[in-house]
C-alpha cells in the first residue's frame, strides 16, 4: 500500500460530537474531562496525524470546539437524527475523497485506524469500509467515499436513521480490528467514566 503519511491529504477525518450523551445526563460528551482534559483532546491527538483535515461535528458548544481551529459542522437534520446525520453534514463539506469517522467519546484511537480501513477498502474494490472487533461492525468507526453523499442524503430525507440499513444498499469492506479491543472502548456513563480513569492511571504508573 502507498505510504499512509504521503497519502494523508486524501483523507478528511470527522469526529462525531452531535449526540443526546442522554445516558451522561444528556452532557457533551467530546468535552468531559478525563484525568483533567476533555476527551476531545485524546480523540484530536489520535486522529490529526493520520488525516490530512479534521471537521468536528457538534450541535452544542460549537464555539468551544471551535477554539481547537478546526470547522466545526452541526447537523443539518432537525433534531438528533443519530450518526448518520452527523456523518451527511460534513460530507457535504468534504473536499477529499475520503472521510473518516470516529466518535468523540472513545479515547484509544489506535495509530493506523485510517491505514488499515484504507487498505481493506482497496483490497474489496469497497465504497464504505467498517471497523469490526471480532464480534460486531463498530459503524461510528468508518471511511466512506465522498461518492455516497447522494445516497446518503436520499436515505435520511426518506426518513431512515439506522446506520446498518444504509451500509446494506453499498459494497462495504469489514475490516478486522479484533487484535485491538481497546479502540472500541467508550464512555457512555459516570461509571464508566470512573473506571477509565482509574484505567488510565494505572497504566502511568
Amino acid at each position: 500500500m502507498e505510504n499512509i503519511v504521503a497519502i494523508r491529504r486524501i483523507f478528511t477525518g470527522v469526529i462525531l460530537a452531535g449526540g443526546e450523551a442522554s445516558r451522561m445526563g444528556g452532557q457533551d460528551k467530546g468535552l468531559i474531562t478525563l484525568n483533567g482534559r476533555p476527551l476531545i483532546e485524546y480523540i484530536l491527538a489520535a486522529l490529526t496525524p493520520q488525516v490530512g483535515q479534521v471537521i468536528i461535528n457538534a450541535n452544542r458548544n460549537r464555539e468551544i470546539y471551535a477554539h481547537y481551529g478546526h470547522p466545526v459542522i452541526q447537523d443539518e437534520f432537525v433534531g438528533y437524527c443519530g450518526p448518520l446525520a452527523g456523518m451527511a453534514s460534513c460530507l457535504r463539506a468534504v473536499a477529499t475523497p475520503l472521510m473518516l469517522t470516529v466518535p468523540c467519546d472513545s479515547p484509544f484511537i489506535p495509530p493506523d485506524l485510517a491505514a488499515r480501513l484504507y487498505l481493506k477498502m482497496q483490497e474489496d474494490g469497497a465504497e464504505i469500509s467498517v471497523a469490526h472487533n471480532g464480534e460486531r461492525l463498530q459503524p461510528v468507526f468508518t471511511l466512506m467515499r465522498n461518492t455516497v453523499l447522494d445516497s446518503l442524503l436520499a436515505f435520511l430525507q426518506s426518513g431512515e436513521r439506522k446506520i446498518d440499513k444504509w451500509f446494506e444498499r453499498h459494497k462495504v469492506a469489514v475490516t478486522d480490528f479484533s487484535g485491538q479491543p481497546d479502540t472500541f472502548i467508550n464512555i457512555n456513563t459516570r461509571d464508566e467514566l470512573v473506571a477509565m480513569e482509574a484505567r488510565l492511571r494505572e497504566a502511568a504508573l
